[in-house]
C-alpha cells in the first residue's frame, strides 16, 4: 500500500464541481492500493500516518506528527500511484489491485482512520476528482508497506 503524504495549509477535493472533502492543517494523503495489499498493510500504513513526522516543533525541526498538531486527514485514492514507470512511455498497472478490492482496502483505510483520529475527510474512489492543494514547505513523502 502505498500513502504520497504532503504538509499542507489547506487542501480540498471535489467531483464534478463539489467539495467533498477539505481540510486545513495536516496532511493530504493520495492513496494507491496494490495486488498484494491487505488490512495489515492498511492498519501499518495509516499508523505511519498518523504517527509520521512532518510538522515543525518550536525549534523548527520535523518532529511533531499528525496526532501531535491535531491537523486534519485527507485520504484520495489515486489509481495511478500503483503504476510501473520502468520501462517505455507508457505505465502499467498490472501491480495495481483490481478496483474492487482497491475499494474495500481504501474504504477500511478511511474507516480506521475515523476510529483513530477526529478530524478525517475523504476523496471518492473511481470519480473523476479535482485536488487542490497549498503544500507547506514544500514537505511530501512517500510511505510503502
Amino acid at each position: 500500500m502505498i500513502g504520497l503524504m504532503q504538509r499542507v495549509t489547506h487542501a480540498q477535493v471535489q467531483v464534478q464541481g463539489d467539495t467533498i472533502g477539505a481540510i486545513d492543517q495536516g496532511s493530504l494523503v493520495l492513496i494507491g492500493v496494490e495486488k498484494d495489499d491487505d488490512e495489515a498493510k492498511a492498519d501499518r500504513l495509516l499508523t505511519r500516518l498518523l504517527n509520521y513526522r512532518l510538522f515543525e516543533d518550536e525549534q523548527g525541526k520535523m518532529n511533531l506528527s499528525l496526532r501531535d498538531c491535531q491537523g486534519g486527514l485527507l485520504l484520495v485514492p489515486q489509481f495511478t500511484l500503483a503504476a510501473n514507470t520502468r520501462k517505455g512511455n507508457r505505465p502499467s498497472f498490472s501491480s495495481a489491485a483490481p478496483p474492487e478490492r482497491a475499494t474495500e482496502l481504501f474504504d477500511y483505510l478511511v474507516q480506521q482512520a475515523h476510529i483513530q483520529h477526529h478530524a478525517v475527510s475523504q476523496g471518492q474512489f473511481g470519480a473523476n476528482m479535482q485536488v487542490g492543494l497549498t503544500n507547506s514547505g514544500p514537505v511530501t513523502f512517500w510511505l510503502q508497506v
